[in-house]
């Protein structure tokens, strides 16, 4: 296999997952962005820790979805976060859930 056709690869299963995302993200009620991975789910709960002066994030979600090509399986029942990075907790506006019409 060529880089060409690699990258060529690459770019049909990130345009596959964003077709996904456009599918799905009205299902969804919050949006998680964690320095790895970028999650929609219906029930998100963040916690703070902290462990012999070191503080983490501890997240939980329930029916998520999660933002990942290489993932043959995107839907989750429950996923669980742990974390020293930043995490971004956003609820979805209806508004929020329009997206662009378009050919993709």
């Amino acid at each position: 296999m060529s880089a060409e056709d690699l990258e060529k690869y690459e770019s049909e299963m990130e345009l596959a997952l964003y077709r996904e995302y456009r599918d799905v993200v009205g299902l969804f009620s919050h949006v998680v962005e964690t320095e790895r991975r970028f999650y929609l789910c219906n029930s998100v709960d963040v916690k703070v820790r902290s462990d012999g002066g070191e503080v983490f994030f501890d997240v939980t979600m329930q029916d998520a979805w999660v933002w990942d090509i290489y993932r043959p399986a995107r839907f989750a029942k429950q996923v669980r976060v742990v974390t020293f990075k930043d995490v971004n907790v956003e609820e979805l506006a209806k508004s929020d859930l329009e997206l662009p019409k378009g050919e993709f």
